[in-house]
């Protein structure tokens, strides 16, 4: 038990939502103190994302349309990871399909939930150096409509501090990988 306290009791579970990507529930709980409460929930098998680096020391984001704002974004690569799927294969297909390169050199930056107030989603983040622009990329998934970006880490650091849409896992990786972009 975390810092000796007692976790909340779960009295009931109901699946609202089956997804192609997640699943959406809601819990009834009994916390210590004998309260009750609904608390909904985002199960997620979880997410790879990459901070690729050329040997020029460009970062490559994508931009990229997102239908929940309603408007495009700056990512970084990444993608959910299938059943059983170790993250690092994840992201190294995913790097290929959104953005043409791969990676020779993979570096694990770390790993954190993504927004533990209402989904279970974890992270990975991996630096992926020695870039190699591929010949003939792979096609897209159709359902994608994204834009490959290259910045320096300067320039990120400068849209990030100016307001430009930058989504959270990318600036938490970000803030990962500048030990090794110095």
């Amino acid at each position: 038990m975390p810092l000796g306290r007692e976790l909340p009791q779960l009295l009931k579970q109901c699946l609202f939502y089956k997804g192609r990507k997640f699943d959406f529930e809601v819990n009834r709980l009994r916390l210590p103190n004998k309260a009750e409460g609904d608390w909904e929930c985002i199960r997620h098998p979880g997410g790879a994302l990459a901070v690729p680096i050329t040997p020029e020391g460009k970062l490559v984001l994508v931009r990229q349309y997102r239908f929940a704002i309603q408007g495009r974004i700056l990512e970084f690569p990444a993608g959910t990871l299938e059943l059983n799927e170790d993250p690092l294969e994840t992201i190294q297909r995913e790097i290929a399909e959104e953005t043409g390169y791969t990676a020779n050199k993979w570096d694990k930056l770390g790993e954190f939930f993504l927004a533990p107030g209402y989904s279970d989603e974890i992270i990975y983040a991996f630096l992926a150096r020695d870039l190699v622009k591929l010949e003939t990329p792979p096609q897209q998934d159709a359902d994608e409509d994204i834009e490959t970006v290259l910045m320096t880490p300067d320039e990120l650091h400068t849209a990030i501090i100016q307001g430009v849409a930058v989504d959270a896992k990318s600036i938490s990786s970000f803030m990962l990988a500048r030990p090794f972009l110095q």
